[in-house]
């Protein structure tokens, strides 16, 4: 057994030994926390396998006797077990390996399917068809508003942060664990059923329409992206005069709403836009020289012309039976994806709760003795957490050492997919290597995201908290995105990302803004020169560098 790199690593399955930073890498993009991932990173495994179940998909021998399967810390970074997901997919009448790795993976240089026996399960695939009949009939999600309603009921229960005892608020923190399982799983179960159901709206549009590229149109301007709302509340926000009353006080009410977003906001130690408002400052800087015409709500109003007039062309070429399906899985399609960033946003709130509760024992802890940095807590894992509170000097050489190991792992690039044991970081690239730079009349593909073909000159972000003067007339070149990136989309011409697929967040959020967008394009933020003029084509995802 491969010795642990990071405290609180995972041992792989090796019944599933492929494993992707697809996906996953844009909720942990970094080194996970040792309190967080013991916290969360557990009950998601779990809640994972409660939606599988549900879906018809998961079987109890499928992890016979592994804590951890589906999800895994490795080396400090977050995994996604492909092998697993792939078996869903064999598993799942119509939908392919080749489907769903482009659909959660993106692009990679993954060693391609191998069958194995128990993969296949006739009961399993029984079960998954009957979830496949009653997900083609979804109208509406009312279980995704009563989770917003339990999450609610669970944060005004919590005791008041300046009066509550260190063990009222502990037992706060550990008793989050079993919401977070019920609120995850849901979370899961929309995105498959949302996978699902966008799989046979891909097939009959490639099959029937002979055309890849229009889902996406379909689903473009769909309105009700609950991750694509702060775009349009900062977009407002932009218009007021900057430190007028009036922008105060909307940026209070703003804050009010969507405190809990931010960078990494699934990591508990990582600044919110409501423990850190100039997070979210710096983004409404970017759009205040934008044009009107960058405006969420004008482009929203544009795709749904464009959607509308799409859907009626594709109805009109399908036959009566055809149209029926299609009519079906394009509803669903939609509620589904709305469903998915719904989902995902309570999950965000709950957390924020939660991290409300820890910071408050951080504060405790710091008055004691402990860290000036309240961050430094979370580098303690959470059989520690008790101990750390009330005596936080005892593990002040724990911390140093944690953190230092931390930032090195940090400085390098993980591997984007190992099978069996991750490397040893001593073979992994530095963040900082050079990379061959790409020349004029470089062509880089990726992953279509949103329709459009639009020019512009290359703003390479590393950090939403430094846009560097991203503007109107620039294409955003980023790494990963998560909803604290989403409002730089709206100044920006183009967006292309290193990584993502077909159901990562920068994909349904720019076709909910209307901005051309390209994932997967890998190594992109080292390989295109600031301020080279590029042409990024969101139908067929190619990004070509027409000037350096």
């Amino acid at each position: 057994m491969q010795d642990k790199i990071w405290v609180v690593d995972d041992v792989p399955s090796t019944r599933f030994p492929l494993y992707t930073r697809g996906n996953i890498g844009e909720v942990f993009p970094v080194v996970v926390s040792p309190l967080t991932w013991p916290l969360y990173g557990t009950q998601a495994e779990l809640g994972w396998r409660d939606a599988f179940t549900t879906f018809g998909a998961h079987l109890d021998r499928d992890f016979a006797g592994e804590s951890m399967g589906i999800l895994g810390c490795y080396g400090g970074y977050g995994y996604l077990n492909a092998s697993y997901i792939r078996v869903f997919a064999v598993r799942t009448p119509g939908l392919t390996v080749d489907d769903i790795d482009r659909l959660f993976f993106g692009e990679s240089d993954a060693p391609a399917y191998r069958a194995q026996a128990g993969d296949k399960s006739l009961q399993a695939s029984l079960r998954i068809a009957r979830t496949l009949f009653q997900t083609l009939g979804t109208k509406a999600l009312p279980e995704l508003e009563e989770d917003k309603g339990r999450v609610s009921g669970f944060m005004a229960a919590t005791p008041l942060l300046a009066t509550a005892t260190d063990d009222e608020l502990l037992d706060r923190v550990f008793a989050f664990k079993a919401e977070f399982r019920h609120l995850f799983a849901r979370h899961i179960l929309t995105s498959f059923r949302g996978t699902a159901a966008r799989g046979l709206l891909a097939q009959i549009c490639e099959q029937k329409l002979g055309d890849v590229s229009l889902p996406n149109k379909l689903l473009a301007g769909i309105g009700e992206v609950e991750s694509a709302a702060p775009s349009f509340a900062m977009w407002d926000l932009s218009r007021l005069p900057e430190g007028s009353p009036q922008f105060d006080d909307a940026f209070v009410q703003f804050l009010d709403e969507f405190g809990c977003r931010g960078p990494n906001e699934w990591e508990g130690s990582s600044e919110t836009w409501g423990t850190k408002p100039e997070l979210a400052l710096a983004a409404i800087a970017c759009m205040r020289g934008a044009s009107d015409n960058n405006s969420p709500r004008a482009q929203q109003d544009r795709l749904v012309v464009e959607r509308e007039q799409a859907v009626a062309n594709a109805r009109t070429r399908l036959g009566r039976a055809t149209r029926f399906q299609f009519d079906k899985a394009l509803r669903a399609s939609t509620v589904l994806s709305q469903g998915r960033e719904r989902s995902k946003t309570t999950v965000v709130k709950a957390l924020h709760g939660n991290r409300l509760v820890q910071r408050e024992l951080a504060r405790r802890a710091r008055e004691r003795g402990g860290p000036e940095d309240l961050a430094d807590m979370w580098l303690v894992t959470d059989s520690e957490l008790r101990n750390y509170v009330s005596s936080p000097r005892d593990f002040t050489g724990a911390i140093d050492e944690r953190r230092a190991q931390r930032d090195w792992l940090n400085s390098l690039v993980p591997p984007f997919v190992f099978e069996g044991s991750i490397p040893s970081p001593d073979t992994w690239e530095r963040r900082d290597a050079p990379i061959e730079v790409a020349k004029v009349g470089t062509s880089l593909s990726g992953i279509a995201g949103c329709p459009g073909v639009a020019r512009g000159r290359a703003r390479v972000v590393l950090d939403p908290l430094d846009p560097r003067g991203l503007g109107p007339g620039d294409v955003l070149v980023a790494p990963i995105t998560d909803p604290s990136w989403t409002p730089l989309f709206v100044p920006a011409e183009a967006v292309v990302v290193d990584v993502g697929a077909e159901m990562s967040h920068a994909i349904i959020v720019a076709r909910e803004l209307g901005i051309p967008a390209v994932v997967s394009v890998t190594g992109a933020t080292r390989s295109i020169p600031d301020g080279a003029l590029l042409e990024v084509d969101g139908d067929t995802g190619v990004v070509r560098v027409l000037e350096a």
